[in-house]
Formats: C-alpha cells, sequence, structure tokens
C-alpha cells in the first residue's frame, strides 16, 4: 500500500531555530526551498520533500536523522568543508583523519551536524 509509485515518501527533521536552519539547508547544503509553512520549512530534495519542523525546543536524536548517499565521499565532504562544515568524530570508531569510517566491504559514511544538532551523514557505497 505504501510503496512506490502509490505513496511517495517525506523526510522529516526539527528545528527550534527556523532562520538559522533554513540557511543551512538553503546556502549550506544548497537544497532548493519551497516554502515557510507555519509549522514547517519545505525543501525539495529530487522528487522527495523536507520538512523542517518548527519546534519550540529541541532535544536532538542521538543517531542519524537525515544522510544522503554521494558518488565520492571525500569531494563532498571537501565542499562542505569550504562552506563551514565541521565532520564529526566518535571515538568508538575507527575514522580516518577526515573523519571517515569504512566498514567491511568499503562502504565510506562520514557524519555532521546541522545548526540544531541534529546527526546528518554522507555514506559512499564500492
Amino acid at each position: 500500500m505504501l510503496s512506490r509509485p502509490a505513496a511517495k515518501p517525506m523526510l522529516f527533521v526539527a528545528t527550534a531555530d527556523p532562520d538559522r536552519s533554513r540557511s543551512f539547508y538553503q546556502d549550506v547544503l544548497g537544497l532548493t526551498f519551497v516554502a515557510d509553512e507555519p509549522y514547517a520549512l519545505v525543501f525539495a530534495i529530487d522528487d522527495l520533500s523536507l520538512r523542517i519542523q518548527k519546534l519550540p525546543e529541541l532535544t536532538p536524536a542521538n543517531h542519524t536523522v537525515l544522510g544522503w548517499a554521494v558518488d565520492d565521499i571525500r569531494r563532498a565532504m571537501a565542499d562542505l568543508v569550504a562552506r563551514g562544515v565541521h565532520f564529526e568524530r566518535y571515538p568508538q570508531l575507527p575514522q580516518d583523519d577526515d573523519g571517515v569510517w569504512e566498514l567491511p566491504g568499503g562502504v565510506k559514511v562520514a557524519w555532521f551536524k546541522d545548526p540544531d544538532g541534529n546527526t546528518l551523514s554522507l555514506t559512499e557505497e564500492p
């Protein structure tokens, strides 16, 4: 019933500071801004909608809430670093000097946070 094309998924993240969030997702990440609605900022990611819910306060989750599959993780990271993004380091993971964790099989993952502390990720698959 909810498989495509019958139903299209929507993505959700939350913010306690819509102005700062809009700037980050639009100007830093380069997403296409669609609307500033009373309860959410709306962005387009290809044919999907990202709704950034406006909350009076927010406690970010302790896990990744949104991620992107990229062809070249190092190139994507360099672009984001040039835009002011800081990549996270986790002591329990064997990350390289750039903050990339490589799993057995060659999948590479790196994490960064949005202004509200939501954990976002980049993933490169072999």
